[in-house]
């Protein structure tokens, strides 16, 4: 009940702390520049990020944040808000200056439209046009798309050797009872889940073969085998921790869910820099990488803050202060 209030009062009441934006906490990581932020092009700039409150979006928000002490700024941390809508709200009036958002959500969920663009690229052009009225600035995206996909743990990949959503649709006519699926409730009534899938593949799987569970439970029992094929998203940890086999969406049906920057337009105005320190980060996050991150907090319990300076100091972005 408290969630679904904030997201009704999110677009007048998102910088009260009760819909979660808190008032947020300095971000003091002692960084400098490494291959990005050289010559603290953000030194003065007093910027704060934000993002939603799961683990992707927790590393991503603070690989920004750490991204910009790099460049000299000093950083507000409003990561963690519930909901997607407060996220962007905060963006969109100025509460927050940048955060990482999906294409997708931009598109279907908050600009309204219903049928997807296909192509990764036009579906973000698409998003940045449409938003630019709204105050807000798209930058370039990276290939990390957090989308729906069907999976299958080793044993059955070897049993079967389905590597697409062709293949499962041509087993499940071949051999019907072969076809098992875990699914949420959500996605077995979506029209860009289950039922649109199936219409898409030419797949009829009979319900006696579905099995609605929650998110976390579906990635087990696919290992286990209890189910064939399971419900998972692409960036999911648990898929690498799991050694899950993810089939490829050939026909390319779901959205395009691909994280870029949406950044404060006036903000962006002001110091022009963020564009080119985000950039090269950006461009580094991929599905895999995702995956490796966010099995560190999921699988192995670690801070979602450290993962991503201990991430950026890897890669050499950043350098310890």
């Amino acid at each position: 009940m408290r969630r679904r209030t904030c997201l009704l009062l999110a677009g007048v009441l998102v910088a009260a702390s009760g819909c979660g934006l808190q008032s947020g906490s300095p971000m003091v990581d002692a960084v400098k520049p490494g291959s990005i932020g050289q010559g603290e092009p953000l030194k003065g700039a007093d910027l704060t990020v934000t993002s939603k409150e799961f683990t992707e979006q927790l590393i991503l928000g603070a690989i920004m944040g750490i991204a910009f002490q790099a460049a000299g700024a000093d950083v507000l941390d409003r990561t963690g808000i519930q909901g997607s809508i407060g996220a962007r709200e905060a963006v969109k009036n100025g509460d927050a200056d940048g955060m990482y958002e999906y294409t997708g959500t931009a598109w279907i969920t908050y600009q309204g439209n219903s049928e997807p663009i296909p192509d990764p690229k036009k579906q973000w052009e698409a998003v940045r046009d449409a938003d630019l009225e709204n105050g807000l600035t798209w930058l370039p995206p990276s290939s990390l798309n957090n989308t729906y996909a069907l999976a299958m743990n080793q044993a059955n990949f070897k049993k079967y050797g389905t590597k697409t959503l062709s293949d499962v649709a041509a087993l499940s006519k071949k051999d019907p009872g072969a076809v098992t699926l875990c699914v949420e409730s959500e996605f077995a009534n979506r029209a860009d889940g289950l039922p649109g899938m199936e219409k898409a593949y030419g797949m009829s799987v009979p319900a006696k073969n579905i099995t609605q569970m929650d998110t976390g439970i579906i990635y087990t029992q696919v290992k286990k085998g209890s189910c064939t094929y399971g419900e998972v998203f692409t960036t999911d940890g648990r898929i690498k921790s799991m050694n899950l086999v993810v089939m490829q969406d050939d026909k390319k049906f779901f959205p395009n869910y691909n994280v870029a920057p949406e950044i404060n337009t006036k903000a962006l105005k002001k110091w022009p820099a963020i564009a080119e320190v985000l950039d090269p980060v950006t461009k580094r996050l991929n599905n895999s990488v995702a995956q490796t991150l966010n099995a560190k907090v999921d699988v192995d319990g670690e801070d979602p803050h450290q993962v991503a300076l201990d991430w950026m100091k890897q890669e050499g972005f950043v350098k310890s202060g």
